[in-house]
């Protein structure tokens, strides 16, 4: 559903953004993404942390600083959409906040820590009619958009097996929520780059029918899970095998996916993420890899050893998801990313911990 509050601007102003949270998703996604985003205006970053309110004053120095997310509510009627980048355990209740204030919300992933919960938020959108979008950038990674061009012209034939892998070398904790062995933080890799990655599968290759996983907790110190690998069994017969890991010492493709015609592989991550840590911005040429970073496809052939043929990558593009917010809310066009989508991710996800806890394969 699309939805925009009473007093909104016209079709010839932007929409005022409040931006919940400026850590590393408020201040490296979404707010440089807001900003580049035609129609998009940041109105409000709320953090309490005063270096994180310096940075928001120097990066975007038009929007306004709120303490709180209470001080945003306050001002809910000259805003038009709230973006929520803030800790996992804050999602479901200012998401709530901000859809009973009649606000539009994107939420980061993952938007709840239950399927439940998800379908609870997609439940009050629905009822007050307006958007409630999941914010899953890696749907517009360079790999991914280029494995779904592959596979809408047939080149793999009859897809057997995707392999995906976000893989890190990370061997000592770095602390914080994300790394926090409390169930209400929602931490752990699983939640966070396993939304990611069950995410692409889903989209790729539709419903799962059996979970199995391995989740460990591998470094000293660390309390959540640091290594944990997926499969998924798909009910037209597609086997997803996903890894997640901050201990890889050595990193394996983040694509190989294995057809009845042909093999694609492809190595090293979308360069977007760091080029937004760097302070880059969306404009031309933006998302492009060079092309010793482009995949191989072939049969019967070794990648490692140049088999098989350059496949270009097709530039990524994380701009794309605000432009859709944007013309879901100005023309009802389409949600980019729906709650109903992310909570049969969660799904996923629930039946993933519960594997690895019990050893066994679940069934949906």
């Amino acid at each position: 559903m699309t939805g925009t509050p009473l007093g909104a601007p016209s079709a010839t102003t932007p929409l005022r953004v409040g931006l919940v949270g400026y850590g590393l998703a408020g201040s490296v996604f979404h707010a440089p993404l807001i900003a580049a985003t035609e129609g998009l205006a940041l109105d409000t970053v709320v953090t309490s942390n005063p270096e994180r309110q310096a940075q928001a004053r120097a990066e975007h120095p038009g929007a306004r600083i709120a303490t709180s997310p209470d001080e945003l509510f306050e001002r809910s009627a000259e805003l038009d959409l709230i973006v929520v980048a803030s800790p996992n355990r804050t999602h479901v209740p200012l998401a709530t906040t901000a859809l009973e204030a009649g606000l539009p919300v994107v939420v980061d992933k993952p938007v709840a820590g239950t399927a439940a919960e998800a379908r609870e938020l997609a439940a009050l959108a629905d009822e007050r009619g307006l958007l409630l979008s999941v914010f899953q950038n890696r749907r517009w990674d360079n790999d991914f958009l280029t494995l779904r061009r592959l596979l809408a012209e047939g080149e793999l034939g009859d897809v057997w097996r995707f392999e995906s892998r976000f893989e890190r070398w990370r061997p000592q904790p770095k602390g914080g929520w994300r790394e926090s062995g409390d169930p209400a933080e929602i931490g752990g890799l699983l939640y966070d780059l396993g939304s990611h990655v069950v995410d692409q599968a889903l989209t790729l290759f539709g419903p799962v029918t059996g979970v199995y996983a391995e989740s460990d907790v591998r470094r000293p110190g660390a309390e959540a899970d640091d290594d944990t690998f997926i499969a998924l069994t798909h009910a037209n017969g597609v086997r997803s095998h996903l890894h997640v890991s901050a201990t890889a010492a050595q990193l394996g493709p983040r694509f190989r996916v294995l057809g009845s015609k042909a093999g694609y592989v492809k190595y090293g991550l979308d360069p977007q993420e760091a080029a937004l840590r760097e302070g880059e911005r969306p404009g031309e040429d933006w998302g492009r890899e060079p092309e010793s970073g482009w995949g191989r496809i072939g049969s019967g052939e070794s990648p490692a050893t140049g088999g098989g043929a350059p496949v270009p990558t097709l530039p990524g593009d994380y701009p794309a998801y605000y432009a859709a917010v944007t013309r879901a809310l100005r023309d009802g066009g389409a949600n980019p990313v729906t709650a109903l989508e992310a909570a049969a991710a969660l799904d996923v996800l629930e039946a993933a911990r519960r594997s690895a806890r019990d050893g066994v394969v679940v069934k949906l």
